[in-house]
């Protein structure tokens, strides 16, 4: 795998008001800048890329707000390395394969961090949770 790691920079969470009424989620990833980077690797420094990045909830109306900042280290072929930045810089673009493996590492572990800060300050979290039916028949799930 291409991802070599992954850090957050910043983490925020903050609730203005109790929850009344209808409750929205709104949630936002953002790929913020692409650089070129000598990433670690033992002895030596390699070729790479740091995707840094934005992720946002927000919980509305106005009743609060999770915010992550991070980056990414990616490592691939030099020659691939060289197009992503190249194409970051002109038009703001990533290959799609490259993309789709970083927004979902990115939800994926953005969003284990955020169920995690919104159990902290009372908010619901922003994905459905598994959960059992009341009138389900124990048979069905215990085995």
């Amino acid at each position: 795998m291409p991802i070599v790691g992954f850090n957050f920079t910043h983490i925020h969470s903050e609730k203005k008001k109790v929850i009344t009424g209808k409750l929205q989620i709104k949630s936002k990833v953002n790929i913020v800048d692409i650089k070129e980077e000598k990433l670690p690797t033992g002895k030596t420094k390699a070729d790479g890329l740091r995707f840094d990045f934005d992720f946002n909830l927000d919980y509305t109306p106005d009743i609060g707000n999770i915010r992550l900042k991070g980056f990414i280290y990616y490592m691939d072929d030099p020659k691939l390395l060289k197009d992503i930045i190249t194409n970051w810089e002109k038009k703001k673009t990533m290959p799609k394969e490259v993309t789709e493996q970083i927004i979902n590492t990115i939800l994926y572990r953005a969003s284990i961090k955020a169920i995690a800060l919104a159990e902290d300050i009372n908010l619901p979290p922003h994905i459905r949770m598994p959960i059992i039916a009341p009138n389900a028949n124990p048979k069905d799930y215990i085995r």
